[in-house]
Formats: C-alpha cells, sequence, structure tokens
C-alpha cells in the first residue's frame, strides 16, 4: 500500500474530538485504572523505565504525569560542542533551506515562511540557513531541552490540523509540519537567531512551555503571537524549554553558516537529548 492511501483515513477522521478525548484520558487520576494504562503502554512501546527519575508505574497519578516523566540527572549527559540536540528521537530529515523550501520526506517541501505562520520577515532570515525535523515516538521522553544558550524573543502559536505525525504521514501528507497545529519559538543566541518549533498531532492533548504554560488549549483559529523584547527571559543549553503531553515532532530552524551538523547524523537514525547535533562554522 502506497503511503498516501496509508494516510488517507486521516483526512477523515474527527481528530480534534479524538484529540480531546485522549487529553481526558491523559489527565484521568483513575488509580489502578491510570496505573493499568501505563504498565500496558511500557509493555507496548518498551518505553525504558530505569532512565525515569522516578521508575515506579504505580506512583504516576495520571498518565500524562508519566509521559511527561523526568529523567534520572544522569541519564543524558550534555555535549561540550556549541549545539547539542534538544530531545530523544529519530531524525525525519535535516540538512540545507534552500530557495525557502524544508524538505519533509521523499517528494515533499514545505515553505519556512508557512511553518512560522506566514511571517515572510521571519521565514527571510533563514534562507540557505540548515533545518532538522526530529520525530518524538511513543516510547521517547517527551520534554524538549534548549540546543544551546539562548534568550527568547518571539512565541508565535499557528492554528492547524492534526495529522499524525510518523514517518509514514510525513512521506503521505504534504506540506505537513507547515500543515500541523504548532508553536513557534524563536531564541538569540552566541551562535546567531534560531528557531524552535513544537508541531501539534492527533491526539496531542497540549504543548506546555516553560515560561507561558500550556498554550493550547484554548485553541483558536487565529494566530496568536506573544513578544518579550521587554522581559527577559534567558534559558542554558540544555534547560528544559517545553514538553508535549502527548508527542510529536520538533522542527529547528537555524541561520546561514551558524552551525554545522554532526557527521554522524542520518536521515532515519535515533538521536538522544543532549549528543552533539553540531558545531560551530568558524
Amino acid at each position: 500500500m502506497s503511503d498516501r492511501l496509508a494516510v488517507l483515513p486521516q483526512y477523515f477522521l474527527p481528530k480534534y474530538l479524538l484529540t480531546a478525548f485522549a487529553g481526558l484520558v491523559a489527565n484521568d487520576r483513575g488509580g489502578k485504572r491510570t496505573t493499568r494504562l501505563i504498565n500496558w503502554f511500557v509493555k507496548k512501546y518498551q518505553v525504558n523505565m530505569q532512565e525515569a527519575a522516578n521508575p515506579d508505574t504505580a506512583s504516576y497519578a495520571s498518565f500524562n504525569e508519566f509521559f511527561t516523566r523526568p529523567l534520572r540527572a544522569d541519564a543524558r549527559p550534555l555535549t561540550s560542542e556549541k549545539y547539542a540536540c534538544p530531545v530523544d528521537g529519530a531524525i525525519s530529515e535535516f540538512g540545507a533551506i534552500e530557495q525557502g523550501q524544508i524538505f519533509q520526506a521523499k517528494g515533499h517541501y514545505f515553505s519556512t515562511t508557512a511553518l512560522v505562520g506566514g511571517d515572510a520577515k521571519l521565514a527571510e532570515k533563514y534562507q540557505d540557513g540548515q533545518f532538522a525535523n526530529i520525530y518524538l515516538s511513543p516510547r521517547d521522553y517527551h520534554r524538549i531541552h534548549m540546543p544551546c544558550d539562548g534568550q527568547l524573543k518571539r512565541m508565535i502559536y499557528v492554528p492547524g490540523e492534526l495529522f499524525s505525525v510518523n514517518p509514514t504521514t510525513a512521506r503521505g501528507v504534504p506540506g505537513l509540519f507547515a500543515r500541523n497545529e504548532r508553536v513557534v519559538c524563536v531564541f538569540d543566541s552566541p551562535h546567531g537567531e534560531f528557531v524552535l518549533v513544537l508541531v501539534g498531532a492527533t491526539i496531542v492533548g497540549s504543548m506546555q512551555i516553560a515560561w507561558h504554560g500550556i498554550v493550547n488549549p484554548p485553541r483558536t483559529k487565529e494566530v496568536r503571537e506573544w513578544h518579550y523584547d521587554d522581559q527577559i527571559i534567558s534559558l542554558k543549553k540544555g534547560e528544559e524549554m517545553g514538553r508535549f503531553l502527548l508527542g510529536s515532532t520538533v522542527v529547528m530552524l537555524f541561520r546561514k553558516d551558524s552551525m554545522r551538523f554532526n557527521i554522524d547524523w542520518k536521515p532515519t537514525g535515533a538521536v538522544r537529548l543532549g549528543e552533539e547535533m553540531g558545531s560551530s562554522v568558524a
């Protein structure tokens, strides 16, 4: 079956209703019922609970509390290189932004302008820059950390669809990451401005940001934006900047000549929080 045919049912599913229901289940404090759900999930997706700060599945009051669990302090050493990988996951694609287009999967591209919510001036800054798309599977750690030191400048909520973001859907739905709901975060850093985008998906109940809290819901039809010019929000490399309440994808944009990707990175390759993502060009 082709990828396009495989994802066809997603066009007709009531994705918002499914997502709302998943959010209710994930936040349910159901005691033994919740523990059974967590144990089923751990077994099905082979989650390594020995990496968790708290490996006792029965101690989590809700599924979301388990899903966003912190790791042991020594579980993810932080690279000394300029850029650290911000998440556990698998590389969907990475490389050069060419003529304002970002490679999604075979036969599919999406525009930088569309990704950042239609702001052409912001997108123009990343002409001939670099991008990376990283998919977080159900078994992965679902907190997002800073790839380098950064000071927040803007945050943009962009409404959109809620397609799945798994590899099959990435190959089958055109413009997926610029089509789904997302939160765009713009940072200044010692190595130049960069953008970190949290992409929503089916059953992603919400996206939570360290300095803001839960961004969605509410889910609106309009782009919402926050500026932080008069408020200093600085985060260090490796510090948590957000989390998915149920999982999704992170997209990063870097300006021209600001970074060089790790030579060991390959599409579909597994990556871990804290490992080397890239070094400075100079």
